[in-house]
């Protein structure tokens, strides 16, 4: 049962890879806005759905944890699952948090910006947000996809 929900993140994830594709091809700003939000939603929607495949792991045939920590209360604390994500959510610099700062991006306004004059100029360095390159997308939906492929090959050997 969880390798069909393996092969359903796999399939996001190779959509996602093809609208950065897309993207890298495309002319005008809106398209590949576009492009780029499409992909960063399938990338999120993977690992949401990760996160049912591990349930559904542990034979919670009806579960669908919306965030790790449904999840743990779903399985406990006592599965390497379980500790694996939790080790990626404190993490520092990996897919797991570079998506958590994409999703915080993508699901909130843009800060409106102040004007400037000579009064009020101050040297501070802004937030720029979460890098927004093809690249760093590609990188993350990997690793995502090699974790998920681990996740399936250590399952299917019981």
């Amino acid at each position: 049962m969880a390798s069909q929900w393996h092969s359903l993140i796999s399939q996001k994830v190779f959509l996602a890879r093809t609208l950065l594709a897309q993207r890298d091809r495309s002319d005008g700003v809106p398209v590949q806005e576009a492009h780029w939000q499409g992909a960063v939603e399938l990338a999120l929607r993977s690992r949401q759905l990760l996160l049912v495949m591990v349930a559904r792991m542990y034979q919670e045939k009806n579960a669908e944890p919306e965030n790790l920590g449904a999840l743990r209360a779903l399985l406990g604390n006592d599965t390497s699952e379980i500790a694996e994500l939790e080790a990626l959510s404190a993490g520092a610099s990996n897919w797991w948090q570079y998506l958590d700062q994409l999703e915080r991006y993508q699901t909130r306004p843009p800060a409106p910006k102040k004007t400037i004059s000579d009064e009020n100029i101050i040297a501070v360095a802004a937030d720029t947000g979460p890098d927004r390159s093809s690249n760093a997308l590609k990188q993350a939906l990997a690793e995502l996809k090699q974790f998920t492929d681990a996740l399936e090959e250590r399952h299917s050997e019981w």
